[in-house]
C-alpha cells in the first residue's frame, strides 16, 4: 500500500507526476516548465484551499525560479526538497531521477516560509559563521540545507530562508557543529 500524500504536489513536467505516483497515491500539479501559465497558477491557489499544497520542483536553477514565482503567487505553500546529488543521473537532475526513499525523507520535512518580519540572523552572523566569504562557504551551505531539508541557495537565498522560518545564529551554530 503506497503512503497518501493529502496536499497536491506541485512538479515542473511529467515524469516527476509519474515518479511520484509511482511510490505515492497522490494528486499531482504539473507546471510545464518555468512558463508557469496563469490556469496553473488558477489550478496551485485552488488546490491550497481545498488540500494544500506542496512545491516539489527540480534541484536546480530553473527549478528554484518555478518555486519563487509560486510563492509570489501563492504564499503559502509548503515546499519540499531532495540535494542535487540524491536525484541526479550522469545527465540530469530532477525529482523523477530521486529514489523512493530520498523522496520520502524530503515530503516528511516540508517547511512553510513565512513572510519577512523580521531579521533573525544578520548578514554579519552569516559571515561570523562562515557560510559567505569564506573558501568551504558553499559547502557550509549545502550541509546546513541538507540538514534543514531546505535545499542548496546562495548565501543570499539561504539567508533569506533562514530568516523567513526564523532560524538564529545559535541554531545554525548548533547545526554546524553537530557534524
Amino acid at each position: 500500500m503506497k503512503p497518501v500524500i493529502a496536499q497536491a504536489i506541485v512538479v515542473e513536467g511529467f515524469h516527476d507526476s509519474a515518479h511520484l505516483k509511482r511510490y505515492f497515491d497522490c494528486e499531482t500539479i504539473i507546471t510545464g516548465g518555468s512558463g508557469i501559465t496563469e490556469e496553473v497558477m488558477d489550478e496551485i491557489r485552488a488546490a491550497k484551499q481545498r488540500c494544500g499544497v506542496i512545491v516539489f520542483t527540480d534541484p536546480d536553477s530553473p527549478g528554484n525560479a518555478i518555486r519563487k514565482k509560486i510563492d509570489d503567487a501563492v504564499p503559502g505553500c509548503a515546499h519540499a526538497y531532495v540535494m542535487k546529488e540524491d536525484a541526479r543521473t550522469e545527465y540530469k537532475v530532477g525529482v523523477e531521477h530521486a529514489s523512493c526513499e530520498v523522496l520520502l525523507e524530503a515530503l516528511r520535512h516540508v517547511c512553510v516560509f513565512d513572510e519577512f518580519k523580521e531579521e533573525t540572523i544578520s548578514s554579519a552572523q552569516f559571515y561570523e559563521l562562515g557560510l559567505i566569504g569564506q573558501e568551504d562557504s558553499a559547502m557550509k551551505r549545502e550541509r546546513l540545507g541538507r540538514k534543514l531539508h531546505i535545499g542548496y541557495g546562495s548565501a543570499k537565498t539561504m539567508r533569506t530562508k533562514l530568516n523567513r522560518l526564523g532560524i538564529t545564529e545559535e541554531e545554525v551554530r548548533r547545526l554546524l557543529e553537530d557534524e
